[in-house]
C-alpha cells in the first residue's frame, strides 16, 4: 500500500484501562494502517498512523469515539510527513 499520509493523535478522557490501545490496534490493522499506539503518563493515549488518506480519516473518526467503555473527551490531531518507517501497526509499551 502506498503510505501517502500520516497523522499524530493524542486522545484525552477515560482512555486507559478500558481496552483503548488494543481496540485501536485492531481498528488500525483492519484499515491497513501502520504505526503505533501507547499510553502516556498524563492518562492520555498517543497514536501515530500512516496509510491512505481515506483510511486515516476513518481511523481518526474511530479514535474520537473509541471502544465501548472509553469516554473520549477530546482529541488533538496533526498531519505529519509520511516516512514509511513502520512495517506494521503495534502497541508500544507504556511511556517508551
Amino acid at each position: 500500500m502506498n503510505k501517502c499520509s500520516r497523522i499524530h493523535l493524542q486522545v484525552f478522557g477515560r482512555v486507559q484501562g478500558v481496552g483503548y490501545r488494543f481496540n485501536c490496534y485492531r481498528q488500525a490493522c483492519s484499515l491497513g494502517l501502520t504505526g503505533w499506539v501507547r499510553n502516556l503518563p498524563d492518562d492520555s493515549v498517543e497514536i501515530v498512523a500512516e496509510g491512505s488518506a481515506a483510511a486515516l480519516k476513518a481511523f481518526s473518526a474511530w479514535c474520537r469515539k473509541g471502544p465501548l467503555f472509553a469516554d473520549v473527551e477530546h482529541v488533538t490531531e496533526a498531519p505529519e510527513p509520511a516516512s514509511g518507517e513502520f512495517p506494521v501497526f503495534e502497541i508500544k509499551d507504556e511511556y517508551d
